[in-house]
Protein backbone atom coordinates (compact mmCIF):
# COMPACT_ATOMS: atom_id res chain seq x y z
CA UNK A 1 0.00 0.00 0.00
CA UNK A 2 2.84 2.25 1.07
CA UNK A 3 4.86 1.75 -2.56
CA UNK A 4 1.85 2.33 -4.38
CA UNK A 5 1.09 5.91 -2.49
CA UNK A 6 4.49 6.56 -3.17
CA UNK A 7 4.35 5.41 -7.11
CA UNK A 8 1.48 7.52 -7.50
CA UNK A 9 3.41 10.39 -6.19
CA UNK A 10 6.62 10.05 -8.35
CA UNK A 11 4.48 9.78 -11.34
CA UNK A 12 2.29 12.82 -10.76
CA UNK A 13 5.77 14.41 -10.35
CA UNK A 14 7.05 13.26 -13.41
CA UNK A 15 4.31 14.53 -14.86
CA UNK A 16 4.56 17.92 -13.30
CA UNK A 17 7.86 18.47 -14.46
CA UNK A 18 7.48 16.85 -18.03
CA UNK A 19 4.82 19.58 -18.43
CA UNK A 20 7.02 22.52 -17.43
CA UNK A 21 9.83 21.15 -20.25
CA UNK A 22 8.80 21.64 -23.71
CA UNK A 23 8.55 18.59 -25.47
CA UNK A 24 10.45 17.34 -28.30
CA UNK A 25 8.24 16.72 -31.92
CA UNK A 26 9.09 17.80 -35.29
CA UNK A 27 7.61 21.31 -35.32
CA UNK A 28 9.45 21.90 -32.45
CA UNK A 29 12.46 20.36 -34.17
CA UNK A 30 10.92 22.90 -37.26
CA UNK A 31 12.82 21.13 -40.00
CA UNK A 32 10.62 18.93 -42.40
CA UNK A 33 11.55 16.86 -45.40
CA UNK A 34 9.91 17.14 -48.60
CA UNK A 35 6.24 15.00 -48.21
CA UNK A 36 6.66 15.37 -44.49
CA UNK A 37 3.60 16.15 -42.27
CA UNK A 38 2.90 19.58 -42.08
CA UNK A 39 -0.16 19.64 -38.90
CA UNK A 40 -2.52 22.34 -38.95
CA UNK A 41 -3.73 22.71 -35.57
CA UNK A 42 -7.64 24.71 -34.83
CA UNK A 43 -6.94 26.55 -31.22
CA UNK A 44 -9.61 28.61 -30.15
CA UNK A 45 -12.38 31.11 -31.57
CA UNK A 46 -13.95 33.93 -29.76
CA UNK A 47 -15.10 38.08 -30.28
CA UNK A 48 -12.47 40.25 -31.35
CA UNK A 49 -12.70 42.58 -28.68
CA UNK A 50 -12.67 39.96 -25.99
CA UNK A 51 -9.38 38.57 -26.70
CA UNK A 52 -9.44 36.75 -23.25
CA UNK A 53 -13.51 34.93 -23.65
CA UNK A 54 -11.87 32.33 -26.18
CA UNK A 55 -13.84 28.72 -27.02
CA UNK A 56 -12.75 25.45 -28.67
CA UNK A 57 -12.54 25.79 -32.15
CA UNK A 58 -15.30 23.29 -32.98
CA UNK A 59 -16.94 24.84 -30.58
CA UNK A 60 -18.92 26.16 -33.12
CA UNK A 61 -20.19 23.73 -35.78
CA UNK A 62 -17.55 23.72 -38.26
CA UNK A 63 -16.66 20.51 -39.64
CA UNK A 64 -12.85 17.97 -39.38
CA UNK A 65 -11.23 16.96 -42.12
CA UNK A 66 -10.98 13.34 -43.29
CA UNK A 67 -7.43 12.40 -41.74
CA UNK A 68 -8.11 10.93 -38.62
CA UNK A 69 -4.07 10.17 -36.97
CA UNK A 70 -1.43 12.62 -36.84
CA UNK A 71 2.11 11.16 -35.31
CA UNK A 72 2.61 13.58 -32.56
CA UNK A 73 0.92 16.00 -30.30
CA UNK A 74 2.23 18.02 -27.34
CA UNK A 75 0.94 20.47 -24.56
CA UNK A 76 3.44 22.40 -22.17
CA UNK A 77 2.00 23.93 -18.50
CA UNK A 78 2.09 26.78 -19.83
CA UNK A 79 0.09 26.11 -22.75
CA UNK A 80 -2.37 24.91 -20.72
CA UNK A 81 -2.76 27.40 -17.95
CA UNK A 82 -2.90 29.88 -20.96
CA UNK A 83 -5.89 27.77 -22.43
CA UNK A 84 -4.09 26.85 -25.33
CA UNK A 85 -6.61 23.53 -26.49
CA UNK A 86 -5.29 22.62 -29.63
CA UNK A 87 -7.70 20.21 -31.96
CA UNK A 88 -6.00 18.75 -35.14
CA UNK A 89 -7.94 20.42 -37.96
CA UNK A 90 -8.13 17.00 -40.16
CA UNK A 91 -6.73 18.81 -42.80
CA UNK A 92 -4.19 16.34 -45.38
CA UNK A 93 -0.77 18.74 -45.54
CA UNK A 94 2.57 17.83 -46.72
CA UNK A 95 5.39 19.13 -46.84
CA UNK A 96 6.29 21.21 -50.17
CA UNK A 97 3.21 19.49 -51.84
CA UNK A 98 0.76 21.40 -52.92
CA UNK A 99 -3.08 21.01 -52.52
CA UNK A 100 -5.56 22.55 -54.94
CA UNK A 101 -8.90 23.85 -53.76
CA UNK A 102 -10.19 20.15 -52.54
CA UNK A 103 -13.43 19.84 -50.34
CA UNK A 104 -12.80 18.21 -46.98
CA UNK A 105 -16.50 18.18 -44.92
CA UNK A 106 -19.70 19.00 -45.63
CA UNK A 107 -21.52 21.02 -42.76
CA UNK A 108 -25.33 20.09 -42.47
CA UNK A 109 -26.77 23.23 -41.95
CA UNK A 110 -29.72 22.53 -39.41
CA UNK A 111 -31.80 25.80 -37.41
CA UNK A 112 -29.23 25.24 -34.34
CA UNK A 113 -26.37 24.82 -36.13
CA UNK A 114 -27.08 28.38 -38.18
CA UNK A 115 -28.22 30.33 -35.07
CA UNK A 116 -24.57 29.82 -33.36
CA UNK A 117 -22.95 30.71 -36.66
CA UNK A 118 -25.03 34.02 -37.00
CA UNK A 119 -24.00 34.58 -33.23
CA UNK A 120 -20.35 34.27 -34.00
CA UNK A 121 -21.00 36.68 -36.85
CA UNK A 122 -22.87 39.26 -34.97
CA UNK A 123 -19.99 39.17 -32.32
CA UNK A 124 -17.01 39.45 -34.52
CA UNK A 125 -15.91 35.58 -33.84
CA UNK A 126 -12.10 35.26 -35.15
CA UNK A 127 -10.43 32.12 -35.23
CA UNK A 128 -6.66 31.16 -34.69
CA UNK A 129 -4.49 27.83 -35.71
CA UNK A 130 -1.04 27.28 -35.77
CA UNK A 131 1.16 25.94 -38.42
CA UNK A 132 4.87 25.12 -36.99
CA UNK A 133 4.09 27.20 -34.14
CA UNK A 134 3.55 30.03 -36.33
CA UNK A 135 -0.20 31.84 -35.60
CA UNK A 136 -2.82 32.46 -38.16
CA UNK A 137 -6.05 34.40 -37.73
CA UNK A 138 -9.15 34.27 -39.54
CA UNK A 139 -12.39 35.73 -39.40
CA UNK A 140 -15.67 33.54 -39.23
CA UNK A 141 -18.23 35.57 -41.77
CA UNK A 142 -19.73 38.34 -42.30
CA UNK A 143 -22.73 39.87 -42.65
CA UNK A 144 -24.24 42.42 -45.13
CA UNK A 145 -24.79 46.01 -44.75
CA UNK A 146 -28.18 45.96 -43.68
CA UNK A 147 -27.43 43.24 -40.68
CA UNK A 148 -30.06 40.57 -42.21
CA UNK A 149 -27.91 37.94 -44.20
CA UNK A 150 -25.52 36.80 -42.98
CA UNK A 151 -22.71 34.79 -44.59
CA UNK A 152 -19.68 31.89 -43.95
CA UNK A 153 -16.07 31.95 -45.56
CA UNK A 154 -15.62 28.43 -46.34
CA UNK A 155 -12.85 28.29 -48.73
CA UNK A 156 -9.18 28.45 -46.02
CA UNK A 157 -6.32 29.46 -49.21
CA UNK A 158 -3.25 28.62 -47.20
CA UNK A 159 -0.23 29.94 -48.59
CA UNK A 160 3.15 28.90 -46.45
CA UNK A 161 6.65 30.37 -47.65
CA UNK A 162 9.50 27.79 -46.67
CA UNK A 163 13.25 28.19 -46.59
CA UNK A 164 15.22 25.23 -47.05
CA UNK A 165 13.97 22.80 -44.87
CA UNK A 166 12.11 25.00 -42.32
CA UNK A 167 8.62 26.69 -42.33
CA UNK A 168 9.22 30.51 -42.36
CA UNK A 169 5.68 32.06 -43.32
CA UNK A 170 2.09 31.59 -43.64
CA UNK A 171 -0.81 33.31 -44.97
CA UNK A 172 -4.54 32.54 -45.28
CA UNK A 173 -6.94 33.75 -47.13
CA UNK A 174 -10.76 33.21 -46.51
CA UNK A 175 -13.15 33.09 -49.87
CA UNK A 176 -15.82 31.34 -50.59
CA UNK A 177 -18.54 33.07 -48.85
CA UNK A 178 -21.94 31.56 -48.75
CA UNK A 179 -25.16 32.67 -47.14
CA UNK A 180 -26.36 30.65 -44.12
CA UNK A 181 -29.88 29.24 -45.19
CA UNK A 182 -31.25 26.60 -42.85
CA UNK A 183 -31.41 22.81 -43.46
CA UNK A 184 -28.59 23.35 -46.74
CA UNK A 185 -25.24 21.35 -46.92
CA UNK A 186 -22.42 23.72 -47.16
CA UNK A 187 -18.83 22.39 -48.53
CA UNK A 188 -15.79 23.25 -46.75
CA UNK A 189 -12.57 23.25 -48.78
CA UNK A 190 -9.15 24.02 -48.24
CA UNK A 191 -5.67 25.02 -50.67
CA UNK A 192 -2.47 25.01 -49.74
CA UNK A 193 0.45 26.71 -52.28
CA UNK A 194 4.11 26.69 -51.23
CA UNK A 195 6.86 29.34 -52.38
CA UNK A 196 10.44 30.07 -51.45
CA UNK A 197 11.05 32.82 -48.93
CA UNK A 198 14.05 34.70 -48.53
CA UNK A 199 12.89 35.17 -45.01
CA UNK A 200 15.08 33.76 -42.38
CA UNK A 201 14.25 31.33 -39.61
CA UNK A 202 15.48 33.41 -36.88
CA UNK A 203 13.29 36.31 -38.36
CA UNK A 204 10.03 34.71 -39.09
CA UNK A 205 7.93 36.15 -36.31
CA UNK A 206 9.23 39.50 -36.80
CA UNK A 207 6.25 39.79 -39.03
CA UNK A 208 4.16 39.38 -36.09
CA UNK A 209 5.73 42.27 -34.35
CA UNK A 210 4.43 46.01 -33.91
CA UNK A 211 7.96 48.19 -33.98
CA UNK A 212 6.11 51.63 -34.88
CA UNK A 213 3.74 50.85 -31.81
CA UNK A 214 6.75 49.37 -29.49
CA UNK A 215 9.62 52.33 -30.30
CA UNK A 216 7.19 55.23 -31.03
CA UNK A 217 8.60 58.50 -30.10
CA UNK A 218 6.43 58.82 -26.91
CA UNK A 219 8.25 54.95 -25.56
CA UNK A 220 11.57 56.43 -26.09
CA UNK A 221 10.47 60.08 -24.58
CA UNK A 222 9.12 58.23 -21.59
CA UNK A 223 11.96 55.99 -20.75
CA UNK A 224 14.43 59.39 -21.26
CA UNK A 225 12.17 61.41 -18.75
CA UNK A 226 11.69 58.81 -16.07
CA UNK A 227 15.69 58.57 -16.15
CA UNK A 228 15.79 62.42 -15.92
CA UNK A 229 13.03 62.05 -12.83
CA UNK A 230 15.58 59.33 -11.33
CA UNK A 231 18.56 61.64 -11.97
CA UNK A 232 16.62 64.40 -10.27
CA UNK A 233 15.04 62.54 -7.38
CA UNK A 234 19.05 60.69 -6.80
CA UNK A 235 20.35 64.19 -6.23
CA UNK A 236 17.54 65.79 -4.33
CA UNK A 237 17.40 62.83 -1.77
CA UNK A 238 21.08 62.99 -1.82
CA UNK A 239 21.33 66.70 -1.09
CA UNK A 240 18.68 66.95 1.27
CA UNK A 241 19.68 63.49 3.40
CA UNK A 242 23.22 64.72 3.45
CA UNK A 243 23.00 68.26 4.34
CA UNK A 244 20.56 67.33 6.58
CA UNK A 245 22.43 64.25 8.45
CA UNK A 246 25.52 66.39 8.54
CA UNK A 247 23.75 69.49 9.99
CA UNK A 248 22.23 66.65 12.68
CA UNK A 249 25.43 64.73 12.95
CA UNK A 250 27.47 68.04 14.29
CA UNK A 251 24.28 69.11 16.49
CA UNK A 252 24.72 65.36 18.02
CA UNK A 253 28.15 65.76 18.27
CA UNK A 254 28.09 69.29 20.30
CA UNK A 255 25.74 67.68 22.59
CA UNK A 256 28.60 64.87 23.31
CA UNK A 257 30.94 67.90 24.62
CA UNK A 258 27.97 69.15 26.70
CA UNK A 259 27.95 68.81 30.55
CA UNK A 260 24.67 66.96 31.46
CA UNK A 261 23.09 70.91 32.58
CA UNK A 262 23.41 71.98 29.32
CA UNK A 263 22.20 69.01 27.34
CA UNK A 264 19.27 68.82 29.91
CA UNK A 265 18.34 72.18 28.73
CA UNK A 266 19.00 71.84 25.02
CA UNK A 267 16.55 70.63 21.63
CA UNK A 268 15.79 67.52 22.20
CA UNK A 269 13.91 66.55 19.46
CA UNK A 270 14.97 64.13 16.02
CA UNK A 271 15.78 61.54 14.81
CA UNK A 272 18.42 60.25 17.48
CA UNK A 273 15.83 60.42 19.81
CA UNK A 274 14.30 57.20 18.83
CA UNK A 275 17.40 54.88 18.76
CA UNK A 276 16.04 53.17 21.77
CA UNK A 277 12.88 51.87 19.62
CA UNK A 278 14.22 52.71 16.02
CA UNK A 279 14.89 48.23 15.68
CA UNK A 280 11.80 46.88 17.60
CA UNK A 281 10.64 44.56 16.04
CA UNK A 282 7.29 45.23 14.11
CA UNK A 283 3.86 44.78 14.61
CA UNK A 284 2.59 41.40 13.24
CA UNK A 285 6.32 40.19 12.37
CA UNK A 286 5.31 36.65 10.85
CA UNK A 287 3.13 38.52 8.14
CA UNK A 288 5.61 40.85 7.32
CA UNK A 289 8.27 38.77 7.53
CA UNK A 290 6.49 36.62 5.11
CA UNK A 291 5.00 39.46 2.74
CA UNK A 292 9.20 40.94 2.66
CA UNK A 293 10.44 37.08 1.49
CA UNK A 294 8.11 36.84 -0.95
CA UNK A 295 8.82 40.15 -2.69
CA UNK A 296 12.53 39.45 -2.72
CA UNK A 297 11.40 36.41 -4.92
CA UNK A 298 8.80 38.09 -6.94
CA UNK A 299 11.89 40.54 -7.94
CA UNK A 300 14.26 38.22 -8.33
CA UNK A 301 11.91 35.97 -11.17
CA UNK A 302 10.85 39.20 -12.49
CA UNK A 303 14.88 39.98 -13.18
CA UNK A 304 15.71 36.29 -14.12
CA UNK A 305 12.58 36.04 -16.48
CA UNK A 306 13.02 39.52 -18.22
CA UNK A 307 17.04 38.55 -18.68
CA UNK A 308 15.85 34.89 -19.90
CA UNK A 309 12.95 36.94 -22.57
CA UNK A 310 15.83 39.04 -23.75
CA UNK A 311 18.23 36.36 -24.79
CA UNK A 312 15.92 33.86 -25.79
CA UNK A 313 13.00 35.30 -27.50
CA UNK A 314 10.50 33.29 -25.43
CA UNK A 315 7.14 34.98 -27.77
CA UNK A 316 8.02 32.53 -30.26
CA UNK A 317 6.98 29.47 -28.39
CA UNK A 318 3.42 29.01 -27.26
CA UNK A 319 2.85 29.14 -23.11
CA UNK A 320 7.24 29.54 -22.95
CA UNK A 321 6.95 32.99 -20.75
CA UNK A 322 4.55 31.31 -18.45
CA UNK A 323 5.96 28.09 -18.58
CA UNK A 324 9.31 29.77 -17.76
CA UNK A 325 8.12 32.06 -14.72
CA UNK A 326 6.69 29.17 -12.66
CA UNK A 327 9.64 27.15 -13.20
CA UNK A 328 11.70 30.18 -12.23
CA UNK A 329 9.24 30.92 -9.58
CA UNK A 330 10.00 27.49 -8.27
CA UNK A 331 13.83 27.68 -8.61
CA UNK A 332 13.86 30.66 -6.48
CA UNK A 333 12.11 29.38 -3.51
CA UNK A 334 15.25 29.58 -1.43
CA UNK A 335 15.25 33.24 -1.43
CA UNK A 336 12.17 33.79 -0.09
CA UNK A 337 12.80 31.57 2.76
CA UNK A 338 16.23 32.96 2.95
CA UNK A 339 15.14 36.65 3.59
CA UNK A 340 11.81 36.12 5.20
CA UNK A 341 13.16 33.46 7.58
CA UNK A 342 16.20 35.24 8.69
CA UNK A 343 14.07 38.96 9.38
CA UNK A 344 11.72 36.97 11.39
CA UNK A 345 14.69 35.21 13.23
CA UNK A 346 16.10 38.91 13.52
CA UNK A 347 12.61 40.01 15.19
CA UNK A 348 12.62 37.74 17.87
CA UNK A 349 10.31 35.17 15.87
CA UNK A 350 9.48 31.66 17.25
CA UNK A 351 6.77 30.03 15.23
CA UNK A 352 9.29 29.70 11.88
CA UNK A 353 7.84 26.11 10.82
CA UNK A 354 4.27 28.52 10.67
CA UNK A 355 6.26 31.76 9.08
CA UNK A 356 7.37 29.27 6.42
CA UNK A 357 4.45 27.93 5.54
CA UNK A 358 3.04 31.62 4.95
CA UNK A 359 5.77 33.02 2.88
CA UNK A 360 5.81 29.43 0.46
CA UNK A 361 2.09 29.82 0.05
CA UNK A 362 1.57 33.23 0.11
CA UNK A 363 1.48 34.27 -3.59
CA UNK A 364 0.57 30.88 -4.95
CA UNK A 365 -2.40 30.62 -2.77
CA UNK A 366 -3.22 34.47 -3.91
CA UNK A 367 -2.82 33.47 -7.73
CA UNK A 368 -4.31 29.95 -7.52
CA UNK A 369 -7.42 31.34 -5.30
CA UNK A 370 -8.06 34.09 -8.06
CA UNK A 371 -7.49 31.57 -10.89
CA UNK A 372 -9.78 28.41 -9.47
CA UNK A 373 -12.14 31.40 -8.80
CA UNK A 374 -12.47 32.46 -12.61
CA UNK A 375 -12.34 29.17 -13.73
CA UNK A 376 -15.57 28.71 -12.13
CA UNK A 377 -17.11 31.30 -14.56
CA UNK A 378 -15.00 29.88 -17.80
CA UNK A 379 -16.86 26.19 -17.21
CA UNK A 380 -19.77 27.94 -17.02
CA UNK A 381 -19.28 29.51 -20.11
CA UNK A 382 -17.55 26.41 -21.84
CA UNK A 383 -14.62 28.68 -22.78
CA UNK A 384 -11.12 27.01 -23.09
CA UNK A 385 -9.56 29.50 -20.71
CA UNK A 386 -11.09 26.49 -18.34
CA UNK A 387 -7.81 24.80 -16.66
CA UNK A 388 -7.92 20.95 -16.62
CA UNK A 389 -7.99 18.82 -13.16
CA UNK A 390 -4.80 17.28 -14.57
CA UNK A 391 -3.15 20.99 -14.34
CA UNK A 392 -4.34 21.58 -11.37
CA UNK A 393 -2.87 18.65 -9.68
CA UNK A 394 0.53 19.63 -11.66
CA UNK A 395 0.38 22.97 -10.17
CA UNK A 396 -0.38 21.94 -6.28
CA UNK A 397 2.19 19.16 -6.94
CA UNK A 398 4.67 21.58 -8.02
CA UNK A 399 3.93 23.75 -4.66
CA UNK A 400 3.94 20.85 -1.83
CA UNK A 401 7.22 19.28 -3.57
CA UNK A 402 9.23 21.71 -5.55
CA UNK A 403 7.85 25.11 -4.05
CA UNK A 404 7.91 24.23 0.16
CA UNK A 405 10.94 22.19 0.67
CA UNK A 406 13.39 24.33 -1.68
CA UNK A 407 11.61 27.26 1.07
CA UNK A 408 12.34 25.21 3.99
CA UNK A 409 16.00 25.33 2.31
CA UNK A 410 16.06 29.10 2.43
CA UNK A 411 14.41 29.16 5.92
CA UNK A 412 17.29 27.50 7.37
CA UNK A 413 19.98 28.53 5.68
CA UNK A 414 18.65 32.33 6.44
CA UNK A 415 18.04 31.86 10.13
CA UNK A 416 21.15 30.12 10.40
CA UNK A 417 23.30 32.28 8.58
CA UNK A 418 22.23 35.76 9.09
CA UNK A 419 19.25 35.08 11.77
CA UNK A 420 20.78 36.98 14.85
CA UNK A 421 19.89 40.65 15.55
CA UNK A 422 23.10 42.60 15.11
CA UNK A 423 21.28 46.29 15.48
CA UNK A 424 23.75 49.22 16.35
CA UNK A 425 21.58 50.23 19.06
CA UNK A 426 19.95 48.63 22.12
CA UNK A 427 15.99 48.14 22.20
CA UNK A 428 14.39 49.65 25.26
CA UNK A 429 12.71 47.56 27.31
CA UNK A 430 9.65 49.98 27.46
CA UNK A 431 8.58 51.59 24.44
CA UNK A 432 8.73 55.58 24.18
CA UNK A 433 5.45 57.19 23.73
CA UNK A 434 5.25 59.18 20.47
CA UNK A 435 4.62 62.15 19.90
CA UNK A 436 1.53 64.18 18.43
CA UNK A 437 3.15 65.79 15.22
CA UNK A 438 1.36 67.66 12.04
CA UNK A 439 -1.66 65.89 10.18
CA UNK A 440 1.08 65.33 6.69
CA UNK A 441 3.55 63.48 9.03
CA UNK A 442 0.89 60.70 9.42
CA UNK A 443 2.43 57.23 8.58
CA UNK A 444 -1.92 56.67 6.97
CA UNK A 445 -1.02 59.93 4.68
CA UNK A 446 3.08 59.21 4.38
CA UNK A 447 1.52 55.55 2.99
CA UNK A 448 -0.99 57.08 0.60
CA UNK A 449 1.52 59.76 -1.22
CA UNK A 450 4.32 57.62 -1.12
CA UNK A 451 3.15 55.31 -4.66
CA UNK A 452 2.57 58.39 -6.57
CA UNK A 453 6.35 58.92 -8.20
CA UNK A 454 7.72 55.20 -8.41
CA UNK A 455 3.88 54.63 -10.28
CA UNK A 456 4.87 57.86 -12.29
CA UNK A 457 8.27 56.25 -13.39
CA UNK A 458 5.95 53.14 -14.98
CA UNK A 459 2.57 54.11 -16.42
CA UNK A 460 3.39 54.74 -19.56
CA UNK A 461 5.34 51.10 -19.84
CA UNK A 462 2.00 49.64 -18.01
CA UNK A 463 -0.19 50.94 -21.16
CA UNK A 464 2.32 49.36 -23.49
CA UNK A 465 2.06 45.79 -21.10
CA UNK A 466 -1.81 45.93 -21.09
CA UNK A 467 -2.40 46.51 -24.47
CA UNK A 468 0.36 43.52 -25.24
CA UNK A 469 -1.85 40.97 -22.75
CA UNK A 470 -5.35 42.01 -23.00
CA UNK A 471 -5.13 43.23 -27.15
CA UNK A 472 -3.15 41.79 -30.28
CA UNK A 473 0.56 42.59 -29.69
CA UNK A 474 3.08 40.73 -28.39
CA UNK A 475 5.80 42.44 -26.37
CA UNK A 476 9.08 41.86 -27.10
CA UNK A 477 11.17 44.96 -26.20
CA UNK A 478 12.30 43.08 -22.86
CA UNK A 479 14.99 45.83 -23.00
CA UNK A 480 12.68 48.83 -21.76
CA UNK A 481 11.19 46.45 -19.08
CA UNK A 482 14.37 45.91 -18.06
CA UNK A 483 15.28 49.76 -17.89
CA UNK A 484 12.12 50.80 -16.51
CA UNK A 485 12.38 47.85 -13.87
CA UNK A 486 15.56 49.46 -12.41
CA UNK A 487 14.02 52.79 -12.89
CA UNK A 488 10.78 51.83 -10.54
CA UNK A 489 13.40 50.21 -8.00
CA UNK A 490 15.75 53.53 -7.69
CA UNK A 491 13.09 55.66 -7.62
CA UNK A 492 10.94 53.69 -4.83
CA UNK A 493 13.93 53.33 -2.34
CA UNK A 494 14.89 56.92 -2.53
CA UNK A 495 10.80 57.82 -2.11
CA UNK A 496 10.66 55.42 1.12
CA UNK A 497 14.25 56.84 2.42
CA UNK A 498 12.91 60.12 2.27
CA UNK A 499 9.66 59.32 3.63
CA UNK A 500 11.32 57.47 6.43
CA UNK A 501 13.61 59.94 7.33
CA UNK A 502 11.15 62.43 7.59
CA UNK A 503 8.71 60.15 9.83
CA UNK A 504 11.57 59.30 12.25
CA UNK A 505 12.65 62.83 12.38
CA UNK A 506 9.33 63.50 13.80
CA UNK A 507 9.97 60.42 16.52
CA UNK A 508 7.85 57.85 14.67
CA UNK A 509 9.80 55.11 14.62
CA UNK A 510 7.05 52.65 12.96
CA UNK A 511 9.05 53.11 10.16
CA UNK A 512 8.88 49.33 9.17
CA UNK A 513 5.29 49.36 7.97
CA UNK A 514 5.37 52.23 7.16
CA UNK A 515 8.23 51.79 4.23
CA UNK A 516 6.82 48.82 3.24
CA UNK A 517 3.13 49.60 2.88
CA UNK A 518 4.09 53.81 0.93
CA UNK A 519 6.19 51.47 -1.96
CA UNK A 520 3.48 48.87 -2.04
CA UNK A 521 0.97 51.70 -2.74
CA UNK A 522 1.93 52.07 -6.07
CA UNK A 523 -0.15 48.73 -6.71
CA UNK A 524 -3.06 50.79 -5.74
CA UNK A 525 -2.31 53.35 -8.51
CA UNK A 526 -1.72 50.52 -10.95
CA UNK A 527 -5.41 48.97 -10.56
CA UNK A 528 -6.57 52.68 -10.64
CA UNK A 529 -4.91 52.60 -13.79
CA UNK A 530 -6.51 50.08 -15.07
CA UNK A 531 -10.25 51.10 -14.66
CA UNK A 532 -9.35 53.98 -16.66
CA UNK A 533 -7.46 51.23 -19.26
CA UNK A 534 -10.39 49.09 -19.55
CA UNK A 535 -13.18 51.27 -19.56
CA UNK A 536 -10.86 54.09 -22.24
CA UNK A 537 -8.95 51.98 -24.02
CA UNK A 538 -10.45 48.70 -24.50
CA UNK A 539 -14.02 47.54 -25.92
CA UNK A 540 -14.54 44.61 -23.38
CA UNK A 541 -17.70 43.33 -22.60
CA UNK A 542 -19.62 40.78 -20.70
CA UNK A 543 -19.13 39.15 -17.05
CA UNK A 544 -16.41 36.84 -18.33
CA UNK A 545 -14.65 39.35 -19.64
CA UNK A 546 -15.17 41.32 -16.98
CA UNK A 547 -14.19 38.97 -14.27
CA UNK A 548 -11.09 38.14 -16.07
CA UNK A 549 -9.77 41.56 -16.23
CA UNK A 550 -10.54 42.81 -12.97
CA UNK A 551 -9.50 38.97 -11.35
CA UNK A 552 -6.00 38.71 -12.64
CA UNK A 553 -5.33 43.19 -12.98
CA UNK A 554 -5.93 42.37 -9.16
CA UNK A 555 -3.14 39.48 -8.99
CA UNK A 556 -0.75 41.22 -10.95
CA UNK A 557 -1.22 44.86 -9.28
CA UNK A 558 -0.48 42.76 -5.97
CA UNK A 559 2.39 40.88 -6.79
CA UNK A 560 3.83 44.51 -7.82
CA UNK A 561 2.93 45.81 -4.58
CA UNK A 562 4.95 43.22 -2.56
CA UNK A 563 7.62 43.41 -4.98
CA UNK A 564 7.79 47.30 -4.37
CA UNK A 565 7.29 46.90 -0.75
CA UNK A 566 10.36 44.42 -0.45
CA UNK A 567 12.64 46.52 -2.38
CA UNK A 568 11.57 49.54 -0.49
CA UNK A 569 12.21 47.99 2.82
CA UNK A 570 15.20 46.32 2.02
CA UNK A 571 16.64 50.04 1.08
CA UNK A 572 15.03 51.63 3.77
CA UNK A 573 16.33 48.91 6.41
CA UNK A 574 19.78 49.43 4.59
CA UNK A 575 19.96 53.56 5.35
CA UNK A 576 18.50 53.24 8.83
CA UNK A 577 21.42 50.87 9.81
CA UNK A 578 23.62 53.12 8.31
CA UNK A 579 22.19 56.41 9.51
CA UNK A 580 22.03 55.11 13.58
CA UNK A 581 25.70 53.36 12.85
CA UNK A 582 27.18 56.19 12.47
CA UNK A 583 26.22 58.55 15.81
CA UNK A 584 27.50 57.68 19.39
CA UNK A 585 24.46 56.65 21.32
CA UNK A 586 25.11 56.31 25.59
Amino acid sequence: MGFSRWKIIVVTLLYAVGLLLPARADEHEHTYLDKEEVVLWMNTVGPYHNRQETYKYFSLPFCVGSKKTISHYHETLGEALQGVELEFSGLDIKFKDEVLQTTYCEIELDKAKRDAFVYAIKNHYWYQMYIDDLPIWGIVGEADENGEDHYLWTYKKLEIGFHGNRIVDVNLTSEGKVKLVPNTRIAMSYSVKWKKSDVKFEDRFDKYLDPSFFQHRIHWFSIFNSFMMVIFLVGLVSMILMRTLRKDYARYSKEEEMDDMDRDLGDEYGWKQVHGDVFRPSSQPLIFSSLIGSGCQIFSVSLIVIIVAMIEDLYTERGSMLSTAIFVYAATSPVNGYFGGSLYAKQGGRRWIKQMFIGAFLIPAMVCGTAFFINFIAIYYHASRAIPFGTMVAVCCICFFVILPLNLVGTILGRNLSGQPNFPCRVNAVPRPIPEKKWFMEPAVIVCLGGILPFGSIFIEMYFIFTSFWAYKIYYVYGFMMLVLVILCIVTVCVTIVCTYFLLNAEDYRWQWTSFLSAASTAVYVYMYSFYYYFFKTKMYGLFQTSFYFGYMAVFSTALGIMCGAVGYMGTSAFVRKIYTNVKID
